[in-house]
């Protein structure tokens, strides 16, 4: 059994837990940054195609061994079995962090690092700089020594899980799709009643809702690092993909709509780059416009705030009016609105509970969740 560990957002940990559990991971365990589990190829396999929450798949190649002196750190570093993972002259990404250890110059560490790795693999890997917005073609090796003691992960992922493949045309201040799938998972939505999104963008709320309720893997048309891997078992992969099974002939209705035309129309092209444009109702629409189903459903949106998009201008009518909407055509729906200013919340009147807090794009933010009332 090989030990993994699921990188996530800050905030999102609770999330990535959930999801693992229902994957059948049950000794998956939450620790700060992300989840730690074990298992075999397939399991890394699985965690990889389905997870909607991480942000990438680490490998552990070596865990928590001592290593104060360089000496000493290029020996144990040696010893690993890199042959794993990496073929010779293969380009690979050092990612270095040190703290309150002797050894407390990253770039010496990935110097060690970088000779460790020649000598055990018996020829030279080019060094490439880690750049997690590329489409990395170098392997990423994490290196994280905290208190004299090293851990050394292998990614792999390589390009983050964030995306999907299908967010080629972009809003402004687009959200990640991990975060989506996490309000959409916060919010408590039951994936068959009515979603609403009225503040859509690009649409990532809504095309992740419809792949969650479609059943659609969330790394189905993406490559990962693993397959380069000198040991990846491409039948046991294929297996792994045949067993999904979407589900398209019972879904929810789901509505999206946003005043930005060219907003509706990233979101459209996105959804059928996904697969799911035929599932959501795209309108090009002011929030007063919307008509959203008799029947209760989920609010699930990220309206703009002063800190993305409209810096120094108030948006308090703006909150102020999407809460009057709430109530005179929402009554009684669930609502989670995405924010990064309480007191924008505040102007919807409607009772919030704002008490988890995430990072969107660096920004701190906070997740009201409540009931729309009716006065």
């Amino acid at each position: 059994m090989d030990s993994f560990f699921a990188v996530t957002a800050p905030g999102l940990e609770p999330f990535t837990h959930q999801e693992m559990l229902a994957l059948d991971y049950p000794a998956a365990s939450m620790e700060p940054g992300g989840i730690l589990f074990q298992g075999d190829q397939a399991a890394l396999y699985r965690a990889n195609l389905h997870l909607r929450t991480a942000s990438r798949i680490l490998a552990r190649l070596g865990n928590f061994f001592y290593a104060a002196t360089f000496p000493q750190l290029e020996q144990r570093l040696a010893s690993l079995p890199w042959e794993r993972f990496l073929a010779p002259r293969q380009p690979v990404s050092l990612r270095v962090s040190c703290h309150k250890s002797k050894l407390y110059r990253s770039d010496a560490v990935a110097r060690v690092a970088s000779r460790a790795l020649d000598q055990r693999l018996g020829a030279p890997s080019p060094l490439l700089k880690p750049d997690d917005d590329a489409d990395q073609a170098s392997q990423l090796i994490v290196i994280r020594l905290a208190e004299d003691k090293c851990t050394v992960s292998v990614d792999s992922s390589g390009t983050l899980l964030h995306k999907r493949g299908y967010r080629q045309a972009v809003a402004k201040a687009p959200l990640r799709e991990t975060l989506a799938a996490a309000l959409l998972m916060a919010s408590g939505w039951d994936q068959s009643a009515p979603l609403l999104d009225p503040f859509c963008g690009s649409g990532t709320i809504p095309i992740e809702a419809a792949m969650l309720a479609l059943g659609i893997p969330p790394g189905l048309n993406r490559r990962f690092a693993f397959m380069d891997w000198p040991g990846f078992d491409k039948p046991l992969w294929q297996s792994i993909l045949s067993q999904t099974s979407p589900r398209p002939e019972s879904h929810p209705l789901i509505q999206a709509s946003d005043r930005d035309a060219g907003a509706i129309k990233s979101a459209q092209a996105n959804a059928e780059r996904a697969g799911v444009a035929e599932f959501i109702d795209f309108q090009c629409q002011a929030v007063s416009s919307i008509q959203p189903p008799p029947d209760p459903g989920w609010v699930v949106t990220n309206p703009p705030y002063g800190l993305r998009l409209s810096e120094g201008k108030d948006l308090r009518n703006l909150y102020a009016q999407f809460g009057n909407v709430l109530r005179q055509k929402c009554p009684g729906w669930n609502v989670s609105v995405l924010c990064s200013d309480s007191a924008l919340l505040g102007q919807m009147h409607i009772k919030l509970d704002t008490s988890l807090a995430l990072v969107n794009g660096g920004i701190r933010v906070r997740l009201g969740r409540g009931v729309v009332n009716t006065q």
